[in-house]
């Protein structure tokens, strides 16, 4: 009869990803050897063998449960959207927020993401890529919904893209602790959408 899997071994897998996002944004997924991961988790290789056969086996659990992550919380907010009767600008301010919040505590993960993915096989870069599209056409219909006076077939993909421009590489920028947290840019992001994309009217003309 086949071992069974302890109830630590998913949580030791999570502690694995963690410090292997580490890695990688310290010194880039092709620097990154198994005998780094091993010794940043305080472990032999052999035992790091045990849990992943490979690093790209590594890279592609932590894409690949980051990825579904992102979709969970879309679809978190659309709930909550629903059951809080939020109107379709109010849903797409808390999606942001929702963002930002993720962003704030998995740095590291996403710059993974925008990064490392090319390192991954053809079969395992499209499950990721294809999440990454999801998530995309997700926002698109949201931003659209929220904005129907300024989106339309020919500009969304492009404005849903520039969100995506402000909000993706504050691993980069933003830090916790700093002059800005990541709620105030939340709200920036927040009231750049609503200035640019509101209607006109709504704004008096500068003198």
């Amino acid at each position: 009869m086949a071992r069974p899997i302890s109830a630590s071994h998913d949580l030791r897998r999570d502690e694995i990803l963690n410090v292997a996002a580490t890695c990688f944004a310290r010194q880039s997924y092709p620097a990154t050897s198994m005998n780094d991961i091993a010794a940043a988790c305080g472990t032999s290789k052999a035992r790091l063998y045990h849990y992943y056969e490979s690093k790209e086996a590594i890279l592609f659990d932590l894409l690949d449960r980051y990825t579904q992550k992102l979709l969970v919380i879309i679809g978190r907010v659309q709930a909550t959207a629903h059951r809080q009767v939020l109107d379709e600008r109010a849903t797409l301010h808390e999606l942001i927020r929702a963002f930002l919040r993720e962003y704030e505590t998995s740095a590291t993960r996403h710059a993974a993401l925008l990064g490392s993915t090319q390192f991954l096989g053809d079969a395992q870069r499209e499950v990721i890529l294809d999440r990454e599209r999801d998530v995309v056409a997700a926002v698109t219909h949201v931003l659209r919904r929220a904005y129907p006076e300024r989106l339309n077939a020919r500009n969304q993909t492009a404005i849903a893209m520039t969100l995506f421009g402000m909000i993706n590489w504050t691993f980069t920028w933003l830090r916790p602790g700093g002059p800005m947290s990541y709620a105030d840019f939340a709200g920036e992001v927040i009231a750049m959408l609503d200035h640019g994309l509101a209607p006109t009217s709504n704004f008096s003309t500068p003198a």
